[in-house]
């Protein structure tokens, strides 16, 4: 089995380089999409490319704005399962931003400012950090600065396809301490798609925060979908 990991808004592939090395440990294969934040549909398209190209089934694991990737792409038929990683999981129809409008407002709204192109645009000042990253290593924090893309509008807009959860198991991580998506918001996604629910104490960055809570959960998906 191939694993695919899929960033959030403005991330990169360096999102998940606190995991891919403890999938490296494990003797677990993985593919790390690394994409513009653009466009929800290219970027479903674009991970749907790296499905085809694994030499494996694939389970797809995204965290955050890549939980919207992953219910996308999650219908090619040679994806097993999906893992949620403090993740948005829309419905067919929704929109994150519509999901967005229904949960208590998050701390994160008051760290990002927009482009005259309607961009989103993180605050990437250490402050920033203390609220909503506090747990993120200061030089893992220092990189994804560096690495750090500007996100449209249009990946918070465009509406999401038919869900993959709807046939395929999945998996919640998550984090009860977020600023970024309510764990009210988290609890209520997880649940809707019949995922297994996992906690972790930490704040939205997940993969950097817990990345062995992260490596434990693929490997329990993995276990259950290769049964």
């Amino acid at each position: 089995m191939h694993i695919v990991l899929v960033h959030g808004s403005g991330g990169s592939a360096g999102s998940w380089s606190s995991v891919v090395p403890l999938l490296q440990e494990a003797g677990i294969s993985s593919t790390t999409f690394d994409g513009p934040s653009q466009s929800l549909h290219d970027d479903v398209a674009t991970v749907r490319h790296l499905v085809d190209a694994a030499d494996d089934d694939v389970l797809l694991v995204g965290h955050s704005y890549g939980g919207a990737v992953i219910t996308g792409a999650g219908t090619h038929p040679r994806v097993r399962g999906l893992v949620y990683v403090a993740a948005w999981v829309p419905d067919e129809g929704e929109s994150v931003n519509q999901l967005v409008g229904e949960f208590p407002e998050a701390e994160v709204g008051r760290w990002f400012s927009r482009g005259e192109d309607g961009s989103w645009i993180p605050d990437d000042s250490p402050a920033a950090r203390e609220a909503l990253s506090w747990d993120v290593p200061a030089e893992v924090w220092e990189r994804k600065v560096q690495d750090r893309r500007t996100s449209a509008d249009a990946i918070f807009t465009e509406r999401s396809d038919v869900p993959a959860w709807r046939d395929r198991p999945s998996w919640y991580l998550l984090a009860t301490s977020d600023k970024h998506i309510h764990p009210e918001a988290q609890t209520y996604m997880a649940t809707r798609a019949g995922a297994e629910i996992v906690t972790v104490p930490t704040s939205h960055a997940v993969p950097h925060a817990a990345p062995e809570a992260v490596v434990r959960t693929i490997t329990e998906a993995l276990s259950a979908v290769s049964n």
